[in-house]
């Protein structure tokens, strides 16, 4: 007789769990008030917003890290592009212990230990939801071509500096854009440095570059880069920089041979900006060298590997910004903006007079 009767007691326990556990893990209204714990950062339902984390409207289906307009962690970015999306299996999971899920992630939060408290709380975003199925078919790419769209971009994460990974991110988040490839990237970084960092390869002469000067420039500047009408001259001006009207030329003011170089390159030809080959750059800056006198000899090879032994005559004349040692800045107080001086303000000085304006007949400047 006992043994029917604990057969019995058994029985009717399993049929309570089967009856319990599904209304425990169906129990919206209960998942509603465990949601309270989690208003302060997030918000679901109509109208619902990003706040410190992201809204959960129809997170059901979405892909980790993709809620539009929201900045998550890195982690959770790199999270989702490992193929992470959010169902009801992977939300219990993280729901029970965030960092510990996805470590990295922003969420303070340490997670609910009760398993009934995670199946209402999942049942309550369920109903703000679209169904798992339809929204995995919508938003969630098949498994192979998740795997093979992830792989590449988390090896592109790995690779990139911080500050791409960054804007990776940010396109993570709004869907826009893409990382830049390795020849794009090159094809942008064309600057050159005073000590010849970013010169390509090449090699040119002064002679050749006289030749290049005369056909591409020379209507422009002139045949000794003294400049025609108001296009600028390129030669002379040596000691004129304390004069009322300096000639500021590559020889008389420019710091750096790698302006030169760089300038030439991004803007000239006029009409036909970088339309020079390495070697044609080489050989005009060569043949602007020694229009300058900075060489002095037609036979001068200009090359990357002798570019930065070039000095230009007024390098010394220009420094570092040292302003931080200034006492406005050295002594971060705030400087003077009002009855600074006593008295009234009084002319000491007039601009020069450019001289920019045609001149009239008479000579005298001025618009007729």
């Amino acid at each position: 007789m006992s043994r029917y009767r604990d057969a019995a007691i058994a029985a009717a326990a399993i049929l309570a769990a089967v009856i319990i556990a599904p209304a425990q893990a169906q129990d919206a209204a209960a998942g509603e008030k465990v949601f309270n714990r989690c208003k302060a950062c997030h918000a679901v339902g109509e109208g619902a917003k990003h706040k410190v984390g992201p809204h959960l409207n129809d997170v059901f289906g979405r892909t980790a890290g993709t809620a539009e307009g929201y900045k998550y962690s890195k982690s959770m970015v790199e999270a989702g592009a490992g193929g992470l999306a959010w169902s009801h299996e992977t939300l219990s999971e993280y729901l029970a212990s965030p960092r510990s899920y996805v470590k990295g992630t922003k969420m303070a939060f340490a997670g609910l230990k009760k398993d009934e408290e995670i199946a209402d709380v999942i049942a309550y975003l369920e109903t703000f939801s679209k169904p798992e199925e339809e929204a995995g078919d919508a938003q969630s790419p098949p498994a192979a071509q998740q795997e093979a769209k992830a792989e590449p971009e988390a090896a592109a994460a790995a690779e990139m500096p911080e500050s791409m990974a960054g804007a990776e991110r940010a396109g993570a988040v709004f869907g826009l854009g893409r990382a830049a490839t390795a020849d794009e990237i090159a094809a942008w970084n064309i600057d050159v440095r005073p000590d010849g960092e970013g010169l390509p390869e090449g090699r040119g002469t002064v002679m050749q570059g006289e030749g290049i000067y005369t056909e591409r420039c020379a209507a422009c500047h002139g045949d000794f880069g003294e400049g025609i009408g108001r296009w600028p001259v390129l030669a002379g001006g040596h000691d004129t920089l304390k004069a009322d009207r300096p000639e500021k030329t590559i020889g008389s003011y420019w710091p750096y041979l790698s302006t030169v170089y760089d300038y030439v390159n991004r803007a000239m030809p006029f009409g036909d900006a970088r339309g020079l080959e390495s070697d044609e750059l080489y050989a005009l800056t060569a043949y602007l060298l020694f229009l300058n006198d900075v060489v002095t000899d037609e036979d001068f090879e200009l090359s990357k590997e002798n570019f930065a032994t070039v000095k230009l005559p007024n390098e010394a004349n220009f420094f570092e910004d040292d302003r931080l040692s200034e006492p406005h800045y050295a002594d971060r107080t705030h400087p003077c903006m009002t009855d600074c001086r006593p008295g009234l303000p009084t002319i000491t000085m007039h601009a020069a007079v450019l001289d920019v304006t045609p001149e009239s007949e008479e000579g005298n400047g001025g618009i007729d």
